[in-house]
């Protein structure tokens, strides 16, 4: 469903990430960490065609993302730390706006699927200026849904949520397994990341330093372990330069 070969992004004479290369099947979960400023969101902007690479190329669902964006566009939802909701608007205004722009036909029935599977249904009428953070990121989920997209992209959806708002959102990703879904995550939390993962890759120094299957660690504190290697090696490569 993704396919990532030999990406790289440069912004002036500063090269983010080079030759960055991975796959990711229909319906798995790929989860990918790194340290601040490895290029993890820059990744994740040119994958939903938001931005574009200097070199390289990425393929979602068969479509190049340098020739094809719209297309792309249309196969992908987008979820981040910023919900890019109107707090104006009702939760099923925003979901009906956004509808309309992706022309979904039984918009009605779509928008009250989704309220329901973000177990929002209750505050569909409610203005989103009194939405909790959580709540405003359930929301930002059904947005992101609401056209049924084949891939899933979530920049560090877990950031500035409480713990109870964290377990509500790991509740509807979970939830999202096994619908045919194919997710990419960017996170901090590598207990969260390693759980709802079938792969995880860590980004560091510009490149990838490990991408291998969820499986192949046991728990959180291995991965932690593994992690730490990464990027002390990493470290150490940029030390010597």
């Amino acid at each position: 469903m993704i396919r990532v070969r030999n990406l790289t992004k440069k912004f002036g004479n500063k090269t983010v990430f080079a030759d960055i290369n991975f796959s990711v099947e229909s319906g798995d979960f790929l989860t990918i960490v790194g340290p601040n400023g490895a290029g993890k969101t820059t990744l994740l902007k040119i994958m939903a065609t938001l931005t574009k690479a200097t070199k390289g190329s990425v393929k979602i669902g068969g479509f190049d993302a340098k020739e094809h964006p719209d297309r792309i566009r249309e196969i992908v939802g987008v979820i981040s730390h910023n919900t890019y909701l109107y707090n104006e608007l009702t939760a099923s205004e925003n979901l009906k706006f956004f509808g309309k722009m992706y022309k979904l036909m039984e918009l009605d029935e779509r928008v009250d699927h989704v309220l329901k599977e973000t177990e929002l249904a209750d505050r569909r009428d409610d203005r989103v200026s009194t939405f909790s953070r959580g709540m405003k990121q359930r929301l930002s989920i059904a947005r992101a849904i609401l056209h049924r997209p084949s891939v899933l992209l979530l920049d560090e959806p877990y950031t500035g949520l409480d713990q109870h708002a964290s377990r509500a959102l790991e509740g509807v990703l979970h939830g999202l397994t096994g619908s045919g879904i194919t997710t990419v995550m960017v996170s901090h939390d590598i207990g969260r990341g390693l759980a709802l993962a079938d792969q995880v890759l860590v980004m560091a120094a510009g490149s990838v330093a490990y991408h291998a299957p969820a499986s192949e660690v046991r728990d959180a504190d291995e991965f932690q372990a593994v992690y730490d290697r990464c990027i002390n090696i990493t470290d150490a490569k940029d030390m010597n330069r």
